[in-house]
């Protein structure tokens, strides 16, 4: 019996094209791959205290790893620029760079188009985002997560379009 079940499973899994004997195509390139830049009109923080401009660049550097670049320019045209190197799998890696924010990032992506990105500063929580990428694969939404002066959690939605 168990082996006419298994066999009967092997089948069935075979058929709907589950095994091969064919090599498996890798999987598609994320939608999260590329720049970024934010909508600034869109933040909730007031017009002057808004930058000029936020880049995200997300990159494949092969062999399992992903680099992220930040660029915030100031209205004063001053720049913050950090960035990380990371496999995508929930481990702590170092932010180099502006450390205002953060010194330390944990990445992971459960699908192709949602990463999960948690950042600590002097090894205490700083905040956390999470980006979903649309259907259409231009606007990145991103949900920030960090805290106020009395240690409440508060959340900023903001919107990115795709440079490239």
């Amino acid at each position: 019996m168990k082996i006419v079940l298994s066999l009967t499973i092997f089948i069935s899994l075979s058929l709907a094209g589950a095994v091969s004997a064919e090599p498996v195509a890798s999987d598609p390139a994320s939608p999260l791959l590329g720049s970024w830049a934010l909508d600034i009109s869109q933040m909730s923080v007031p017009a002057d205290a808004r930058p000029k401009a936020v880049t995200i660049t997300f990159a494949d550097t092969g062999e399992g790893k992903w680099t992220t670049r930040v660029l915030i320019v100031g209205k004063d045209a001053s720049e913050r620029d950090m960035m990380s190197s990371y496999q995508r799998n929930g481990s702590a890696v170092p932010i180099e760079g502006d450390q205002l924010e953060a010194d330390t990032v944990a990445v992971a992506t459960p699908t192709p188009k949602i990463m999960v990105m948690a950042m600590a500063k002097d090894r205490h929580p700083a905040s956390t985002r999470v980006y979903t990428v649309s259907d259409d694969g231009n606007i990145m939404v991103e949900e920030a997560v960090t805290y106020n002066d009395s240690g409440m959690p508060v959340i900023r939605t903001n919107r990115f379009s795709r440079i490239h």
